[in-house]
């Protein structure tokens, strides 16, 4: 897929939550979505990656957005959910608090998110989608999983 998300007038987005948040990730890199369970840990990950599941054989990284975006300890209870993402070809799963629904956002619904110096790193956040009284923070994911602290996929070359 070339250009950008807005080629087609509108993009589709699955909105989840973390904390009080609402954010949004382009819903063609979801694969699928799956209650929080048994994650094996793996000794001296960083402490964003809770560990690996076995998805079909194929060994799926799990990494706790609340902790890599750094918004205090998570909670585990039965909105807990894991996305499984297929980003660049590699497939992952975000652990988030739990799943909204699936919005379709016009171009006019979406601002460009504030330059906020360095107090937040800004850089995987694409904009700021509105819905009504809703404020989604919209993530370019593979920007976020090519990023070098998580190096799970190839930093792509422009």
């Amino acid at each position: 897929m070339t250009g950008s998300i807005m080629d087609h007038g509108f993009s589709e987005f699955l909105t989840f939550r973390l904390g009080s948040e609402e954010y949004g990730i382009e819903i063609l890199k979801v694969q699928e979505i799956r209650g929080y369970d048994a994650i094996t840990q793996i000794a001296n990950a960083p402490d964003f990656i809770k560990g690996v599941v076995n998805l079909r054989g194929i060994i799926v990284p799990i990494i706790d957005m609340r902790i890599k975006f750094r918004l205090g300890s998570a909670t585990y209870d039965q909105f807990t959910v894991v996305i499984i993402l297929n980003v660049a070809g590699r497939v992952m799963g975000i652990v988030v608090d739990g799943v909204s629904d699936v919005i379709n956002l016009q171009a006019e619904q979406i601002r460009p998110a504030p330059e906020l110096g360095s107090v937040i790193d800004t850089e995987y956040i694409t904009g700021l989608g509105t819905v009504d009284e809703r404020m989604l923070i919209l993530i370019d994911i593979e920007k976020l999983m090519s990023c070098s602290d998580l190096g799970l996929i190839a930093q792509s070359v422009n």
